[in-house]
């Protein structure tokens, strides 16, 4: 009799979670590698669940595909581990057990990381590898895309009539991370072709269950749940659940309540649990029936616009000239000379002034904290560069969450330059997102709602800038990530520094066709010294010969040098002014009377440009 036969007429338990148990062991790196190495030890871990109660057991191969083998190098065993992982089962299972075949989901967080066609051919090699071995069924768990799944779930169907449950991981009670609300979604799965459909991962007993209490009783498939033993501690370098096995056991009618037909654990469970779900639930008969009061299909964030009390600068520097200005914050508690740089470009007439987020990894005063200074207490428009080195994903939601909250909406999306190059070699470069999937995420808050897909509340108003560095060998190449950053939401962009006309011009003929603006970066050199590091030393900034060698020449003048630098950055603004309306200056070592005399350059040029001398009522 197979297993959906027996789901019938009565509850059947699954097993627990194969990592929880390989980590407490003191394994801590590819578990599925473990079917090769450490067999017997697999082996011993399905018994004991089988041993608990467990009328069905998974294969240890939640990860055994192409994708996430290839982390450890191990990409072409996927074959001989999945062969393995059948065969380890099937012997601990033998008469008393259910082999299912276990493929995990591949997107999380950020669903459009992995290509859809990357995940058709990892998923068609780890299932054949399983159908070959005699598997009774297939698992496809801990799957936060439903695209994702609903492709593998109709390529599986395809290929075999075996049973196939297919499970999802929500991001909150009853809600997918695309906002689709579970009960559809697992209508959709059953539609698919699904034999059981339901819950893993993510949710503990108490939260899973209030989930359930949204999921109508399928019509032709079965109901299935895998909770988390409890939210996972941190202690001493390790993780750990604390939720003991009782806990378990009191819920265990409360599943059952809900429909659950087949019930299981996943992270943090061991054979306690299972041995506490069976305790109470083994062979139990189903219920038949439920009532759920339904709620709307989608939630849908308030449709009007986000208010906005500012023009974007996308919109503005379409419109006119305009100026920009970064200026660093200072490395030193001491922000007299910055606050001191801010008036003087205040004075000159800028548009926004940007801040930097620790460049070069060197660490600086927030520029969060500084920014809404300059907002509150000069009037200032701050842009606030946001990079993805140093936060995770929930510190970049937090942290724009606040720039919202304190009324700044303008911010640059940088991937940031790596921490190995900064003051703290050995502190960690986070890159959770990249710069690309970091614009999508702030749009999506833009539409009221967050990273992982949960309502806000309200719409946030952000105006995004994406980063631009034309010092590369390929402009062409370069201009094709400016067209992936606007299919991702850039609004428009902020080039590194240009030193030459010639690369004005090449920028120019190479952009022309986009209807995203650009701010063109300039900077005034401040020695022969200074230029040579750039040109050397720095990522994305290389620097003309003609103009290091106009530099060189006051090698031994550092005033005239200075002078020289602004004279070469003038020159430059009168090119740039031909071809673009934005001018980005950068301020070098806090020197923010250069920038201030150059701010008042480009704005007199550019109303001589419309034939316009009165500067104070332009830009």
């Amino acid at each position: 009799m197979s297993f959906l036969e027996k789901l019938q007429n009565q509850i059947l338990i699954a097993d627990g979670a194969m990592g929880t148990m390989l980590y407490s062991y003191g394994k801590d790196s590819c578990f599925e590698e473990l079917n090769l190495s450490r067999s017997e030890q697999i082996l011993n871990i399905h018994k004991a669940y089988i041993d608990a109660g467990a009328d069905i057991i998974q294969t240890n191969t939640y990860a055994a595909n192409y994708l996430k083998l290839g982390r450890y190098g191990l990409e072409d065993s996927v074959k001989d581990i999945n062969s393995a992982a059948v065969q380890i089962a099937k012997k601990a299972a033998g008469n008393r057990a259910y082999v299912l075949g276990t493929l995990g989901g591949n997107r999380g967080i950020k669903p459009k990381s992995i290509s859809m066609e990357e995940i058709k051919r990892s998923f068609r090699e780890q299932l054949y590898c399983l159908l070959l071995e005699g598997v009774d069924g297939l698992l496809l768990e801990t799957f936060y895309d439903l695209e994702e799944l609903e492709t593998v779930l109709t390529i599986a169907r395809k290929e075999t009539k075996l049973p196939i449950i297919a499970q999802v991981s929500l991001a909150e009670p009853g809600i997918l991370q695309d906002r689709t609300p579970v009960n559809e979604a697992l209508q959709r799965l059953e539609g698919l072709g699904a034999n059981v459909v339901g819950l893993n991962c993510r949710l503990g007993p108490h939260h899973m269950l209030v989930a359930l209490e949204q999921i109508e009783l399928p019509k032709r498939a079965f109901l299935s749940a895998y909770p988390n033993a409890s939210l996972p501690a941190y202690t001493d370098g390790k993780f750990h659940y604390d939720g003991d096995a009782d806990y378990f056991r009191r819920s265990a009618a409360e599943f059952r309540k809900q429909g659950v037909r087949l019930l299981g654990g996943c992270c943090g469970t061991t054979p306690e649990h299972i041995r506490a779900f069976a305790t109470e639930l083994k062979n139990s008969a189903p219920i038949t029936e439920k009532v759920v009061e339904l709620k709307p299909k989608k939630i849908i964030v308030e449709d009007r616009p986000a208010k906005r009390d500012y023009t974007p600068l996308q919109d503005i520097v379409k419109e006119r000239p305009s100026v920009i200005v970064e200026l660093d914050p200072p490395r030193k508690l001491d922000t007299k000379k910055f606050f001191d740089g801010a008036k003087a470009l205040k004075e000159a007439g800028i548009d926004a002034i940007t801040l930097a987020d620790n460049s070069l990894a060197q660490v600086r005063i927030s520029n969060e904290s500084l920014g809404y200074m300059v907002k509150k207490e000069l009037g200032m428009r701050p842009l606030i560069h946001i990079s993805c080195r140093d936060r995770n994903i929930i510190g970049l939601q937090s942290h724009l969450m606040g720039l919202h909250t304190l009324g700044m909406h303008d911010v640059l999306a940088i991937t940031g330059d790596p921490a190995r190059v900064g003051d703290f070699p050995g502190a960690s470069s986070v890159y959770d997102v990249s710069s690309f999937e970091l614009i999508q995420m702030i749009k999506q808050l833009n539409e009221g709602l967050s990273f992982s897909g949960k309502d806000l509340g309200q719409k946030t108003a952000f105006s995004i800038a994406g980063a631009f560095n034309p010092n590369v060998r390929s402009v062409e190449k370069a201009v094709k990530r400016l067209e992936k950053k606007i299919a991702h939401g850039a609004d428009y962009f902020i080039s590194q520094p240009v030193f030459s006309e010639e690369k004005l011009l090449e920028v120019y003929e190479n952009t022309k066709h986009l209807k995203a603006p650009i701010y063109i970066g300039l900077m005034p050199l401040t020695s022969s010294k200074n230029a040579e590091f750039l040109h050397n030393e720095v990522p994305g900034i290389k620097i003309s010969d003609s103009i290091r060698e106009r530099m060189a020449a006051l090698h031994d003048n550092p005033l005239q040098a200075a002078k020289e630098g602004v004279k070469i950055t003038k020159g430059l603004i009168d090119a740039s002014l031909d071809l673009f309306n934005g001018i980005y200056l950068i301020t070098p070592f806090l020197r923010y009377e250069l920038t201030a005399e150059l701010a008042l350059y480009a704005r007199q040029r550019a109303c001589e440009l419309r034939g316009n001398s009165d500067v104070e009522t332009t830009i």
